[in-house]
C-alpha cells in the first residue's frame, strides 16, 4: 500500500472513531436536554473542555469542565421540564462532528421551538470542545 493510500485509510479510521465518540456524546446530550440529567454527558468531557455559546449569560468562549457543569445546569433551568430534539443532519471529519436538529419545549415557561447546530470536537474518547449555533429567533417550525 502506498503512503497516500495508507494516509487515506488512517484518516477514514480516525473519522469513523470521531463519529462514534460524538454520536455517543450526542445521545447523552439529548438525554440531558430532555431530563436535566447531564452526568453521562459530563463524563465524556475533557478537563480542559471549552465551549462557545452565542447568547446570554454564557455568551462567548467558556473554558473548563466546571464551567460546563454550571452551563448545562443553567440550560436545564431555562428549559424546564426539558426539550425534545429531532435530528436533521450529521456532518463529520477527523476531529469534529456537527449535529443539526430542531428542538421544542418550554423556555422560561413559554412555548419554544428552534433550529440548532452543535459542533463536538473529539480528542481520543472524549469531547474537548463544543460550539452552538442558533438558527432562528426561537419561533421557527
Amino acid at each position: 500500500m502506498s503512503d497516500f493510500s495508507q494516509s487515506v485509510v488512517t484518516m477514514a479510521e480516525k473519522s469513523e472513531h470521531t463519529l462514534k465518540v460524538a454520536r455517543q456524546a450526542f445521545t447523552h446530550f439529548q438525554h440531558g436536554l430532555a431530563t436535566g440529567e447531564w452526568n453521562s454527558f459530563l463524563d465524556m468531557l475533557t478537563e480542559d473542555f471549552s465551549f462557545w455559546f452565542p447568547i446570554g449569560k454564557y455568551h462567548g468562549l467558556n473554558v473548563g469542565k466546571q464551567k460546563a457543569e454550571a452551563f448545562f445546569d443553567y440550560v436545564s433551568e431555562v428549559f424546564s421540564p426539558g426539550l425534545t430534539l429531532t435530528l436533521d443532519s450529521v456532518t463529520s471529519n477527523e476531529t469534529t462532528v456537527v449535529f443539526e436538529f430542531r428542538d421544542e419545549g418550554m423556555m422560561w415557561k413559554q412555548p419554544y421551538k428552534n433550529r440548532v447546530a452543535v459542533a463536538f470536537d473529539v480528542r481520543e474518547d472524549k469531547i474537548c470542545g463544543y460550539r452552538e449555533y442558533l438558527g432562528s429567533d426561537g419561533k421557527s417550525n
